[in-house]
């Protein structure tokens, strides 16, 4: 990379940065809005509707595809095709996973009766659960862009530059699926 090349991604790397702090102030918003609802006077409260084995499920499957995009992003550095095709394809695999375990949890708990509607408990998870959930779909989306990228041979550096802040993004994804298993859901499933 030359050095004009190196300054365009060093701003498209801050750009992001940028972005991720965007991001993060939202979630804390959504977060503190959560906290300040929850239990809610009225309703069920999330004792009565969270299951650990749907939580653990997504979470073994989310914190997982940081670890198989590791292995893409290290195949990338040696330029080692096959571990860059595996770690993206299985990284999209347990999003995928991960975001179908996400809508059946929220299909369960609407056909159980508690759905986005019932108090601001539920409103408040559902936006904030649903927002990250929708974080996940565009990263799954932006994956598949990745892939076909790659696979269709696109400059080395260009690409290169794109799964990077693709995994800055990623990574940060999966760090607001912790303070999610941390803040709604384990103060009520222990």
């Amino acid at each position: 990379m030359n050095k004009q090349q190196s300054t365009i991604f060093k701003d498209k790397q801050f750009g992001f940065y940028i972005y991720i702090f965007v991001e993060s102030i939202m979630f804390a918003t959504l977060f503190a809005t959560y906290l300040i609802f929850t239990p809610s006077s009225a309703g069920p409260s999330p004792n009565e509707v969270f299951e650990a084995k749907s939580v653990i499920l997504s979470s073994i499957c989310l914190l997982s595809s940081s670890g198989t995009l590791i292995i893409a992003e290290k195949g990338l550095e040696k330029r080692q095709t096959v571990k860059v095709v595996f770690g993206i394809s299985v990284t999209l695999l347990l999003g995928l996973l991960f975001l179908s375990l996400e809508v059946h949890e929220f299909y369960k708990y609407a056909q159980e009766g508690y759905s986005i509607g019932v108090n601001n408990f539920l409103s408040s998870f559902y936006v904030l659960v649903g927002l990250h959930a929708a974080h996940v779909m565009f990263g799954l989306f932006w994956m598949m862009v990745l892939l076909i990228q790659y696979i269709m041979k696109i400059s080395y550096g260009l690409y290169r530059e794109k799964q990077l802040i693709f995994a800055y993004y990623w990574h940060f994804v999966d760090i607001i699926w912790v303070f999610i298993v941390i803040l709604v859901y384990l103060p009520y499933l222990v």
